[in-house]
């Protein structure tokens, strides 16, 4: 596992006007060395792709083409991410005005040492904040 991946990248990676280079650079990173994510990220993801049904953005059965390709990918789900909620994820969304789903994401990162993969605007200024390194923006391609 190399880096810590949310919901935004993937969702990133299913639709080519939201893909950009970065987001093609870690996906092919998380094919090569895998990634880890909190164990919300499943639900996160599915939730994006189910709305881009209702929206028309995705048919039925490219939807789950899309689901497929995620599921195959190496990522790690975390199995700490509901006992860390109560304590260092809450504490972390209060102090930075994040989303718990969020603070998830940056209470992976801090605690694996890894770095972050977001598009999220909010949660890439917490990680900043907190000295967490993080990738996902063009100028991120290493």
């Amino acid at each position: 596992m190399t880096f810590v991946v949310d919901s935004s990248v993937a969702v990133a990676w299913c639709f080519a006007e939201e893909r950009t280079p970065a987001t093609a650079a870690l996906l092919d990173r998380v094919t090569i060395s895998g990634a880890t994510a909190p164990s919300l990220w499943p639900l996160e993801v599915l939730n994006a792709l189910l709305v881009a049904e209702k929206r028309k953005r995705v048919d039925f059965a490219r939807r789950h083409e899309l689901i497929k390709e995620l599921q195959s990918l190496p990522i790690t789900l975390d199995t700490e991410t509901a006992a860390q909620a109560w304590g260092a994820t809450n504490r972390l969304a209060g102090q930075h005005r994040l989303t718990i789903y969020d603070a998830a994401y940056l209470e992976l990162a801090q605690r694996l040492d890894l770095p972050l993969a977001t598009l999220d605007a909010d949660l890439r200024d917490a990680a900043n904040a907190l000295g967490v390194p993080l990738l996902g923006a063009p100028e991120d391609i290493a």
